[in-house]
């Protein structure tokens, strides 16, 4: 008998551990790192298989939006071109940002993890080598990310009122920042369109507004009519139309709310902007953002770095129904 009783406890002791480890919706800490100087947890050096019904995207652009959660947009008549975009192409309806403040969501994007890093800091910089910048590089791809209000390329600091380092991942890699090659790819927003009439677009384009146009400092209704007068830009461009993907994601939300083990400040509106998603389609699956860099990743068959490479980050491939010719 008293075999029998320490079977039991063990089993219901193993199933307890894998539904907390793969599905849950309580969120635990990210600790990606003890500090901003280590490494991701989860071994970068994985990759995913190619997966179905997610293309080779042409282009690759990300818009960060700040501090709204999904209700605050949903239906809004101040977001009204927002609204417009999710009934035109598709939006996650279960997205949640990971952790308060700014800065730790930016570089989850990017890098991950938060490295540890739980506050708007502006010299906490991290010796961590891998991030999405090298995985591009290494792959022969090109990016650019575009600040707006930043005074000048590879600016380090705030530039008050409109422009604030927070938002801007890519400086506080040493990997990126030391480089002056690398660095110098981190330009103002002014760029944006004199590379976009040239056709010369990055593959990877990551686009900050300033503290204003990010819903931040000012109202929902102003950042919507900015990404009322910019997002058609993007749409326009060959870039976009080429089997093509925007990203128009929020940082974070207001509340603790969370999902898939590593996700906790928030429901965000998230949305996915490209010519090969099914028109109006909403998407149900627990997302964040650390699974649109596993999307990112798997698309362009590059190692899965940190908690994206997780079993609990799903891919966003329901997003794309159709296999388009040269998808995978």
């Amino acid at each position: 008998m008293f075999y029998r009783v320490r079977v039991i406890v063990f089993v219901l002791l193993t199933g307890a551990l894998m539904l907390a480890a793969c599905g849950g919706r309580t969120a635990v800490p990210d600790s990606g790192a003890a500090t901003a100087t280590s490494q991701p947890a989860v071994p970068a050096s994985t990759s995913e298989p190619p997966a179905a019904h997610l293309p080779v995207f042409s282009h690759i652009f990300i818009i960060m939006m700040e501090n709204e959660e999904e209700k605050s947009i949903e239906g809004d008549p101040a977001a009204p071109y927002l609204n417009q975009l999710a009934a035109q192409y598709a939006r996650a309806d279960d997205f949640y940002a990971v952790q308060h403040p700014s800065l730790p969501n930016y570089l989850a994007l990017i890098g991950g993890a938060t490295f540890g890093i739980n506050s708007n800091c502006i010299d906490c910089f991290i010796s961590a080598s891998d991030n999405l910048v090298t995985q591009l590089e290494a792959a022969g791809r090109s990016w650019k990310a575009y600040m707006e209000s930043m005074p000048g390329p590879c600016f380090l600091g705030d530039a008050a009122p409109l422009y604030r380092q927070k938002h801007n991942p890519f400086i506080y890699f040493d990997s990126v920042r030391t480089d002056p090659a690398r660095c110098n790819r981190i330009v103002p927003f002014t760029q944006f369109t004199a590379d976009a009439q040239a056709n010369a677009l990055p593959d990877f384009v990551w686009i900050t507004p300033n503290m204003c146009n990010d819903m931040h400092d000012c109202p929902i209704a102003d950042g919507d009519k900015w990404l009322q007068t910019w997002v058609p830009e993007i749409l326009a461009t060959p870039a976009w139309k080429d089997n093509g993907v925007l990203f128009i994601l929020f940082d974070e939300g207001k509340s603790d709310k969370g999902c898939c083990v590593y996700a906790a400040s928030g429901k965000v509106y998230a949305l996915v902007i490209s010519p090969l998603v099914q028109p109006g389609f909403s998407s149900d699956v627990r997302y964040d953002h650390y699974s649109v860099l596993r999307t990112i990743e798997t698309a362009w068959g590059l190692p899965l770095l940190g908690k994206a490479g997780c079993d609990c980050t799903p891919r966003m491939s329901d997003f794309f129904s159709t296999p388009p010719v040269g998808s995978r």
